[in-house]
Parts: C-alpha cells; structure tokens; sequence
C-alpha cells in the first residue's frame, strides 16, 4: 500500500490511523490506494501498540437463561458499534469454572470484565482478581466500591400496582417467587406500600411466596380465590407465574381481565404474547441495561470509574389482560 502511494510505511501508518501530522493530499493518495488494495488495518496489533486489546470478557452464570441474552445482545451492539468484540463464558454457576475463564480471559489480556448476574441479588465481588476494570449486571456486588447496574424491582412493582389502581381495582393480590429473592421481597414490601398510599390493603393479607413457574402461578391463583374471592387484579412476580394464573381463574370461571386484572413481571414474550389473553408485564429493558455496562466500562478503561449502585427504570406494557 505505501509503495501504490508513493509514501514511506510510517507515513501510510500515520495516514490509516488519521494522525494529523499528514498532508490532506497525501492522506487521501493513502486511503485510495488502501481502498484499491482492499486493505483491513490489524485491529489486534493497533490494539497492542495503544496497549488494548479490545476484547471484553462477559462471565454469566446463566447463558440459556432469561436474563443473559438480552444483556449480551444489548453490550454486542454497544461493542461493536466501537470496533471492539466480546468474548463469551458461561461459568454454570460453578467457582472453579469461574475462576478458569477469569484466567484465560487474563491470558488473552482483555481490556475489562462484565459480569452478569441471574437474580439482580447480592454476589461475591471478583474485582480483586481482576487486575482490570468491571462491570457488574443484574447483580451487586458485596463490595461498595464496585459498579453494580440492577433492574429497579421497586419501581417496577410501583408501576404494576398503580396500573391495576387506575383501572378501578380495588381488592388487588400478589403472587410471586421464593422470599430468599431480593426481587420478590423488594417487590413485595412496594406493593404494600403503595397500596397503603391509597388507602388499600393486600388482598388476602400477605404476598404468596413460591416458586417461578406456571405451576405455582395455578396453585396460589386457586388458593387465593377460596381464601379471598373478593379479589379483583393479581400482581404475579413472573410472567410464568402469570400464566399460570391466568390458566387457573378461567379453570374456575373467572374472566380475565373482566373479572380479575393480572399484571406479569419480565415481558418474557414466550409467556407474555403467547398467554390468552396476553400480558400487560412490567419490561426490564435488560438490552438497555447491557448497553449502559458497556458505556460504564468504557468510561472505567479510560480512567473514569464510576461505583455504587445504579437502578434502571422498568416499563408498564400493556396488553390485553388489563385492557
């Protein structure tokens, strides 16, 4: 390429990587010579001359689950729009797994870690073995000083309640996952308070506790209406637990929403569009979430670190089952 231009190496270089010691006319006998010689700069050896690799790795316990894909998809799109690539391990929640990816991505000198959670729960920090910076995703990290972006469980919650409050309905219920989840207790302890805010009280009394599944969803949703058949609007902790209430109340001849309101949690369209009727569900904007670890990260790699904890606001999607 430099002897089609005319011009030393150095000189080309200087021209590729738009330094500003080269003349315009020069530059652009450069850039059309490189253009007729279809010439790619090397990225991996620009990278280690600016002493960057640019290569993230993204440890996740959880790749075949809900919540790793949308972030991954969401960082992918923030990472390649900057020319960088990211480098996938999925540990399996195993912490000699763990630890041998964080070795090989040490190894091949990436520039930062991100590193995903799978409940938007309290997780070990790793930032002491890893002399780079990280990001942590859907999880918080036991130390302070780490970068924790979460999922705003409580403003979710606040965003269903008074959704199912506008509507009118006055006797509203919740159902939801295992209380060792500190989603479902955050969950829980907003949808008492705002129901207190406008002067309701829980239908049935307290939340129930269970697990994530349809299951779950169709034995609390018959438990419920034996106990309290006053009830009109269910706030469910998923969107499995959802459709499994909804699949309950028509077994027992329950209109929805007509007679009962059910509001699902995640916007998991497998369940959410699919369900009859489908979903009105609290979204996570989990690839804005991936998207936002990305710019975090960046920022940390040129020395602007950011820590604490930082909630992403949910979205109210409404469909037929408040409709």
């Amino acid at each position: 390429m430099a002897k089609r231009a005319g011009v030393s190496i150095a000189t080309a270089s200087k021209a590729i990587n738009d330094r500003g010691e080269v003349a315009a006319a020069t530059r652009a006998r450069v850039l059309r010579a490189a253009a007729e010689l279809s010439f790619q700069p090397n990225i991996l050896a620009q990278g280690l001359v600016a002493g960057r690799t640019r290569a993230i790795g993204l440890l996740t316990d959880e790749f075949d689950g809900r919540f790793a894909i949308p972030i991954l998809l969401g960082a992918e799109n923030a990472l390649s729009n900057q020319e960088m690539s990211v480098l996938l391990c999925d540990t399996r929640g195993d912490a000699i797994r763990r630890n041998h990816h964080i070795r090989t991505l040490l190894a091949r000198q990436v520039d930062g870690f991100i590193v995903v959670g799978d409940s938007n729960d309290v997780r070990a920090s790793l930032t002491a073995d890893i002399p780079v910076p990280a990001v942590y995703v859907y999880c918080r990290s036991t130390n302070p000083a780490d970068l924790c972006l979460v999922s705003d469980d409580e403003g979710g919650a606040r965003l269903a309640i008074e959704h199912l409050i506008a509507l009118r309905r006055k006797h509203i219920a919740h159902i939801t996952g295992p209380q060792s989840y500190r989603a479902a207790r955050d969950r829980a302890a907003t949808v008492h308070t705002v129901l207190a805010e406008h002067d309701l009280r829980l239908a049935g009394g307290q939340p129930l506790h269970g697990e994530w599944s349809q299951r779950w969803g169709r034995h609390a949703a018959r438990l419920l209406i034996a106990t309290a058949p006053e009830v009109d609007a269910i706030f469910c902790g998923n969107d499995q637990i959802a459709s499994g209430v909804t699949q309950a109340l028509t077994g027992l001849g329950r209109r929805v929403p007509d007679d009962v309101a059910i509001v699902g949690y995640d916007n998991w369209e497998i369940f959410a569009a699919d369900c009859k009727p489908p979903l009105t569900t609290i979204d996570l904007n989990l690839q804005q979430l991936g998207t936002t670890a990305v710019t975090h990260l960046f920022a940390a790699i040129d020395g602007r670190p950011a820590t604490g904890v930082v909630r992403q606001p949910c979205r109210l999607v409404v469909r037929e089952s408040t409709a």
